[in-house]
């Protein structure tokens, strides 16, 4: 009896302490959660930092690249040709016909219409993928966004891909808030610079929960 009566007088602090380690429990996986979160954040924003430096300097390789060649035809064909003596100087070829290479040629305009997951489809084959890659593109989107293009993030993220901040998807047209096709466009381009392939993507959304 004596026993018992002691084990009784100690149950409160017991009580007490194990209460207090519980809380200091949970605060603590609290704490790791939250940085958990702003560690993913910050690892997406770095990411898509580094995309839209690789989409500048390609913007900045493609427009000084037909410039010097078309300079460099005009330099040796002008070098080519000399005038006939006693006669007045014919103009070059390269200084009458419209220099067509400085523009280049369009490509294929993929299909801008329909349901997202159409449109999305429809250009896979425009970033150099099979159709094949829309089998991990339409599960990374399903989970990041469920296809919405006004789906918003508490983080600032935005859109189909879910770029964070949405405004980085004017990169690829004005109407980036409300068109599909631009949303899509845009991040198509993001998933080739970081991940080279929409089912790599996948991999590595599924493995962190983000991407």
């Amino acid at each position: 009896m004596l026993q018992l009566a002691a084990a009784d007088q100690l149950t409160p602090p017991q009580a007490d302490v194990a209460y207090q380690l519980t809380g200091v429990t949970f605060a603590r996986a609290y704490q790791i959660r939250a940085a958990a979160a702003q560690y993913a954040a910050a690892q997406r924003t770095a990411a898509q930092q580094q995309l839209a430096k690789n989409a500048a300097a390609a913007r900045a390789a493609t427009v000084l690249a037909p410039a010097d060649a078309t300079a460099t035809a005009a330099a040796t064909a002008a070098a080519s040709q000399s005038p006939a003596p006693f006669a007045s100087p014919r103009p070059t070829a390269a200084a009458t016909a419209p220099a067509r290479s400085a523009s280049p040629r369009p490509k294929t305009a993929p299909a801008r219409s329909g349901s997202p997951q159409q449109i999305a489809e429809a250009m896979l084959g425009s970033f150099g993928w099979s159709s094949s890659q829309f089998a991990c593109l339409d599960p990374l989107w399903a989970r990041e966004s469920g296809w919405s293009v006004t789906a918003e993030n508490p983080s600032g993220a935005y859109g189909i891909p879910q770029a964070l901040p949405g405004s980085k998807m004017a990169s690829a047209g004005s109407d980036w808030q409300t068109s599909a096709a631009t949303q899509i466009e845009w991040g198509l381009g993001y998933i080739k610079g970081i991940y080279g392939s929409p089912c790599a993507a996948w991999d590595h959304e599924q493995a962190t929960g983000w991407y």
